[in-house]
């Protein structure tokens, strides 16, 4: 449908033959096979693999000289030649066919899902399964499966910055455009690729795939993947060979003319010389050091994808890592619920469950353990309304009511929920101005995070009859206290960072933890906490400081 963010809402369902509750799981179905969609992911092609091999100066150099063998009847030497080659490009072809396999095998199972509408029921689906007509159902960090035009939005703003260059968020709301409204003011649309920064959504698909402004990007700027140092390396090489024996045989060629030698004899002498200034066992070794290397590479769990990356990847002076997962367990477990004096406190566990167990985000291991510690806490409540965690405000409230009360409970950075709250919550449940509290709860949160722990704030805001409206609802907050988790390093952590030392490449951690976590970290693998760069220094740094800067810094 042409310029779609200019027509209503109705006329758009109209067009698509679809409704505000989504399509049928059987009309998806009949949509995807039209499109193509249900032959799955386009598969990594053997007979293209395979043609790859022979793209190398060297490999055609030889083929060439196995053609001049045969010319001369030297049919031995040309089988010789061809059969190395063979063997060569077969090694290659192995390898590479097998890591493209794991690859695809990977892909199937790590791969986007977003939640859909079908049949009129909320269900979940990958992304390359929603057909135009689909109603889709996004929250913050959810990506578009395809160009959608917006039916609900609250608070929603989009990253567009892949798409349209711009780095602020872009804000989203349902309406109609004119028809020459320029990419970047389409509020009304979303767009394939983009991700929800903040709110939630719903939307219907219009385009999927070519038919998307992604699509129709990456069909204008189709490009071959590029080639790494090793093999540009290689062709060079191969390149200069040709060139070399070319001008010998020639030369050569002409000096037997000149010496008046038979004009036959002169060409078989010369073409006999091309053949034998070929190494006709380059590719082999080639081939079968770098499989020997991916081989290695196999019993460490590593799938190496292109032979020729194992050059690059040996040639490595600086690896960038995450954090969480990574350098640590990635298992996130809770450690401890204090109040805001730092003492143990069921009722901050409680409330810290309730968020949890209520909240409709995309998943995360803090709310999943949450929820399996308070898995009984839902029951006396009911949930009225939810604004959902952005990385913007840095947390997430959910409004429930139940007790005989509405209550708004808000879980998040701890900065940033001590900034909405007015008092706090003591032990016997009494309430004291937080001005008093703050300094002690601001260093009991440095201490914390110093030991590596990262630390949560919890709030909540009782209303005796009817909520604030929406916009006021995080306002004169009450704070409960401190939600503490734990997710310390590997084992062999600390143990692999001075072996990436030795060998001569310097480790880079890149995390969104506050600084004092990082350091914590960075300390414990053997890295220099002080050599730190923080996202507040770099928004207002220079590319010329930050370029002098970045080799000295460790912690990201």
């Amino acid at each position: 449908m042409e310029a779609f963010w200019s027509h209503s809402t109705e006329e758009v369902l109209d067009h698509l033959g679809s409704s505000a509750k989504g399509l049928s799981g059987a009309e998806a179905l009949r949509r995807l096979a039209r499109t193509g969609r249900l032959r799955g992911r386009r598969k990594t092609g053997g007979l293209g693999l395979l043609l790859t091999q022979f793209k190398s100066p060297i490999i055609l150099l030889l083929v060439v000289a196995a053609g001049l063998s045969l010319f001369l009847r030297d049919t031995l030497d040309a089988v010789i030649v061809l059969v190395i080659v063979l063997v060569s490009s077969l090694l290659g072809f192995w390898q590479e066919r097998g890591a493209a396999r794991a690859v695809d095998r990977l892909l199937d199972v790590v791969r986007v899902r977003v939640r859909v509408l079908r049949d009129g029921a909320e269900t979940e689906a990958a992304a390359e399964e929603v057909a135009p007509g689909d109603v889709v159902l996004l929250a913050a960090g959810g990506t578009a499966p395809g160009d959608c035009l917006l039916l609900q939005a609250q608070d929603l703003s989009m990253d567009e910055a892949a798409l349209t260059g711009e780095s602020f968020p872009a804000f989203k709301a349902p309406g109609k455009l004119a028809a020459d409204t320029p990419l970047a003011g389409r509020a009304n649309s979303l767009f394939m690729g983009t991700h929800v920064v903040s709110g939630t959504a719903r939307a219907l698909v219009v385009g999927i795939g070519r038919d998307t402004e992604f699509g129709r990007v990456a069909e204008r700027l189709r490009l071959r993947p590029p080639e790494n140092e090793f093999e540009r390396g290689v062709r060079r090489f191969g390149a200069f060979l040709l060139e070399l024996t070319l001008v010998m045989v020639m030369a050569i060629f002409a000096f037997n003319l000149i010496f008046h030698r038979h004009l036959l004899d002169s060409a078989l002498f010369s073409l006999a010389l091309a053949v034998g200034l070929t190494p006709q066992l380059l590719p082999t070794i080639i081939s079968v050091n770098l499989s020997r290397g991916a081989a290695a590479m196999a019993k460490a769990h590593v799938i190496v994808k292109r032979l020729a990356s194992i050059e690059n990847f040996g040639s490595m002076d600086v690896l960038c890592s995450d954090k969480t997962g990574t350098l640590t367990q990635g298992r996130v477990s809770i450690h401890s619920t204090l109040d805001v004096r730092g003492r143990p406190s069921q009722r901050v566990l409680r409330y810290a469950c309730l968020n949890a167990c209520f909240e409709s985000g995309f998943p995360n291991p803090i709310d999943e353990a949450l929820r399996r510690a308070g898995a009984g806490e839902r029951s006396a409540y009911e949930k009225l309304d939810e604004l959902p965690y952005d990385f913007v405000r840095k947390r997430l409230s959910v409004l429930l009511a139940g007790e005989g009360k509405k209550l708004l409970v808000t879980k998040g950075a701890f900065l940033q929920v001590l900034g909405i709250c007015r008092d706090a919550v003591e032990e016997d449940g009494g309430a004291r101005p937080l001005v008093d509290l703050r300094p002690s709860a601001e260093r009991l949160y440095a201490e914390l995070s110093a030991q590596g722990l990262r630390v949560l704030g919890v709030a909540v805001r009782e209303f005796p009859s009817q909520p604030a409206p929406r916009s006021e609802l995080e306002k004169d907050m009450s704070f409960l206290g401190f939600l503490v988790l734990h997710d310390p390093p590997k084992p062999d952590s600390a143990r692999t960072v001075a072996e990436l030392g030795r060998l001569g490449v310097g480790l880079k951690i890149v995390t969104g933890d506050n600084h004092l976590v990082a350091s914590s970290v960075a300390r414990a693998v053997g890295l220099d906490p002080q050599a730190m760069l923080t996202g507040a220094q770099l928004r207002v740094m220079k590319d010329e400081a930050l370029l002098a800067r970045a080799g000295r810094t460790q912690v990201f």
